[in-house]
């Protein structure tokens, strides 16, 4: 892929100004609890083997399909897991955008890069609420764990991922099954979107789900989609 030009340490910002109108925020306050999390209670409940995303990480990682030197966005990194398993994958000619609206994750993403000799392979990015702040055509693959429904604005944040994707880049998206009598009640209540609906937003900002991998997920599912030309 042809990427923009850019410093992997002090990249350029994509255009802020929104990519698709939509000024009201579908979850109001869905994102409060990450205005200054506490990591530490954080990695607690989301780095543990009764979280099936952990769980099942290595399983993930392998269906999401990273190849040396792709970059990669992990686009609500949280604690920085799959950050750190994509820098791996991607080695030393790729390069992984770690983006959270928390500043707190991305010192913890930054400090445990540091401590794993990634810190060159990983950059933390400050994101905002409906923008992933990357410049245009510059990752081969956005990843969305556990994340979608926690986007406030999901057609202006679609956007700008789908912007920052270069010619036939791919987005994978990780998320919560919503199955009324099937899925726990507290589920239902804080998932937004059930699947469908998921991929009929994806579908309307500009990709085509090409696959849908198995990876032995009971509680999620995994689509991957491609940007349309």
């Amino acid at each position: 892929m042809t990427r923009t030009t850019i410093s992997r340490r002090t990249f350029a910002l994509g255009a802020a100004a929104p990519l698709i109108a939509q000024d009201k925020s579908v979850r109001p306050g869905i994102n409060d609890n990450f205005k200054n999390p506490n990591v530490d209670e954080w990695v607690a409940r989301l780095e543990t083997e009764s979280r099936e995303p952990y769980a099942k990480r290595n399983e993930i990682v392998a269906a999401c399909g990273v190849k040396a030197g792709d970059t990669v966005a992990d686009v609500g990194a949280g604690t920085g897991l799959f950050s750190a398993l994509f820098a791996a994958k991607a080695g030393r000619n790729g390069h992984v955008y770690a983006i959270d609206i928390a500043a707190s994750f991305l010192q913890h993403i930054s400090e445990i890069a540091k401590k794993q000799g990634l810190d060159e392979a990983i950059t933390p990015v400050l994101c905002q609420q409906d923008h992933i702040t990357l410049a245009a055509n510059s990752i081969d693959m956005a990843y969305v764990c556990d994340t979608y429904h926690h986007f406030e604005f999901p057609q202006k944040t679609l956007g700008s991922i789908r912007k920052a994707l270069g010619p036939g880049g791919r987005l994978i998206i990780v998320e919560f099954h919503k199955i009324p009598g099937v899925s726990a009640k507290d589920r239902m209540d804080h998932v937004r979107a059930a699947q469908e609906l998921v991929e009929k937003e994806v579908a309307g900002a500009g990709f085509n789900k090409i696959l849908q991998p198995d990876a032995g997920l009971k509680e999620n599912y995994i689509d991957i989609f491609q940007k349309k030309s």
